[in-house]
């Protein structure tokens, strides 16, 4: 349901598609590559990846690229939608043996014209710090493994500071590293430091300060991502257990978890205000996850497979009056308000409270984020008021507008939910409230953000009460306890479909179900805070949802001109945002044809 254009679709490669905003195009002579532009045999290698910084030159084109493809790491000056790749002169290329990089990360605090510090992990657990433009290596951690040995998934630098990085992997463990620290001749002893429900933390005994200084251990299998906040105080990381988790970093504490459909989470970000969490992963799924309210409001629908990479549009962003000559939401407008999305938000805040005072002239609230995935498609999602608002704010009751009503789309049109996809959806629409489980009597068994709180004081006392430690800002997700028990009475009315689900989300967590059969068994989260049915909540469809290359998507970055995309045979592929093509057209004429995915 989610392409457009029928059977077509499924075979025909994009080079442009069209929004309300206008048109994105594929800019083919802005492709960046390995030199020889040959497609990479991807078999087996690690996931192509991309990272950007602005040097801040005085040449007025600071943007640089840094991206690898199998064993090699290009670093390129990044002409984006201005000029034609130059691909025969990086400005620094290395190539590996015996390991492959799989993740990197600039220091955009440090980065100058005459240096810049980049992190590089490898599939074999070490990390390299080297400076391409210096063309230098000045250090390597976990040298001999003797920290980890397995695969590092995710490395960044901590927000704001110089030497500060975080580095996970595949092992399930999370390393804070300071680059002016050794890592030591001996494998490190732990001591423990805070033990919460799956997670624990260690400091690193010994008697001068070494490397890791801190190591974290989460969830089951893999950690696959981690994001921090906008404002750099919490961390959001996703495993291959299937569970979100949201820590506050500085006190490393939890804040609030979710889990998966079924399968493994892969990827996931944050809102520019730092409000919303969206996750991908191998439930095929986009799951947004509300960081006050710590529950899940929406799941969008459109990929055939895994969701490899979630990404929210900075610039697309917006909060608008419905009446159009008051805000144009052009993206230089969305510039100067988008630090941290806090102007935004307090503007959001006065329009809301306009809007529910009146109700005469309605707000439009709308986040834009995209996905990529191993079904080489594309996906972009609005998030609007419709989802996030559903109800008036002193309407607790079953009178408010159910959002999961299909016969009355949002105002703009953008997002489509409710009983769009699958059939099973659209049994629930005859009931008055969206939330409401089918044949549960109790008025909401899902609160919305209202009642939240009321929830965390019910549920003080009972078995959630050893995590009191994760309760923040007055939310606690362990309102699922009292959920799940008012599911039980009603266990032999569930629809067969969330029973097989829950079968198969069981299965993918053998291991988890072992350890914390007591506290959080996968078979008995669905229909909780945790995981909600999918007929629980509004289901979104995407604004477009088209195959833009012949491998799977492994790179989805949205900048100020354009959006960056890549696919596992190497090509990292600009395009351009609409009206943003001016400047670069008279190029494609004498670039070099290259491949067009």
């Amino acid at each position: 349901m989610a392409a457009e254009g029928g059977g077509k679709e499924i075979n025909e490669i994009k080079t442009q598609f069209t929004t309300r905003e206008g048109v994105y195009k594929l800019l083919t002579h802005s492709e960046y590559s390995r030199p020889n532009r040959v497609p990479f045999n991807s078999q087996g290698s690690n996931p192509v990846k991309v990272s950007f910084v602005n040097v801040n030159d005085q040449s007025g084109n600071g943007d640089r690229i840094c991206f690898n493809v199998g064993r090699e790491l290009y670093f390129y000056i990044y002409k984006g939608v201005r000029k034609a790749a130059d691909l025969s002169k990086p400005i620094d290329k290395r190539i590996y043996k015996g390991t492959q990089p799989t993740c990197h990360d600039f220091n955009h605090l440090t980065a100058t014209a005459e240096s810049v510090s980049l992190l590089v992990g490898f599939s074999a657990g070490q990390v390299q710090l080297i400076d391409p433009i210096k063309k230098e290596t000045s250090k390597l951690f976990n040298e001999e493994r003797l920290i980890d040995k397995s695969r590092v998934t995710c490395v960044k630098w901590v927000p704001g500071s110089e030497s500060l990085f975080l580095v996970t992997h595949s092992s399930g463990n999370m390393y804070l590293y300071n680059m002016e620290h050794t890592c030591g001749t001996t494998a490190p002893h732990y001591l423990l430091l805070k033990q919460g429900e799956n997670y624990s933390v260690h400091t690193c005994k010994s008697k001068s300060t070494r490397n890791p200084l801190l190591k974290w251990t989460v969830g089951e299998g893999a950690l696959n991502e981690f994001s921090f906040s906008p404002d750099g105080k919490f961390l959001a990381c996703v495993s291959q257990d299937g569970f979100l988790r949201v820590f506050n970093f500085d006190a490393v504490e939890l804040h609030g978890t979710m889990k998966s459909y079924f399968g493994g989470l892969l990827c996931v970000c944050w809102s520019p205000d730092g409000k919303y969490i969206v996750t991908g992963g191998e439930d095929d799924l986009v799951t947004v996850w509300s960081f006050v309210d710590c529950r899940v409001i929406a799941r969008g629908h459109g990929h055939k497979s895994w969701v490899s990479v979630v990404a929210f549009d900075h610039y697309t962003t917006s909060v608008e009056d419905a009446d159009p000559m008051e805000f144009s939401g052009s993206d230089e407008d969305f510039q100067d308000q988008i630090h941290f999305g806090r102007d935004r938000a307090n503007s959001s805040q006065s329009r809301l409270s306009k809007r529910n005072s009146t109700d005469s002239r309605p707000v439009q609230v709308t986040y834009r984020f995209g996905s990529v995935g191993q079904d080489t498609q594309l996906c972009l999602w609005d998030l609007t008021e419709d989802i996030l608002f559903p109800h008036l704010p002193l309407s607790r009751t079953r009178t408010h507008t159910n959002v999961m009503n299909a016969t009355s789309p949002p105002a703009g049109g953008d997002v489509a939910v409710g009983g769009g996809v699958g059939g099973g959806i659209e049994s629930i629409n005859p009931s008055t409230n969206g939330t409401n489980t089918p044949g549960n009597p109790l008025p909401t068994p899902l609160p919305r953000s209202n009642s939240l709180p009321h929830s965390a004081a019910m549920t003080a006392n009972s078995k959630s009460s050893v995590m009191d430690n994760t309760i923040a800002a007055g939310v606690s997700k362990f309102a699922t306890h009292s959920i799940h028990d008012r599911k039980e009475r009603h266990h032999e009315k569930d629809h067969k479909w969330n029973h097989s689900m829950g079968h198969i989300s069981s299965k993918s967590s053998d291991k988890l179900n072992m350890l914390t059969k007591t506290k959080t068994d996968p078979a008995k989260t669905l229909g909780t805070l945790l995981c909600p049915r999918m007929e629980d909540i509004p289901l979104l469809e995407p604004l477009i949802c088209k195959k833009i290359a012949h491998e799977r998507l492994t790179v989805l970055i949205f900048l100020e001109d354009c959006i960056v995309t890549a696919c596992q045979e190497g090509f990292i592929c600009t395009w351009a945002r609409p009206g943003k093509v001016g400047l670069s057209s008279q190029n494609q004429a004498s670039s070099p044809s290259g491949t067009v995915v």
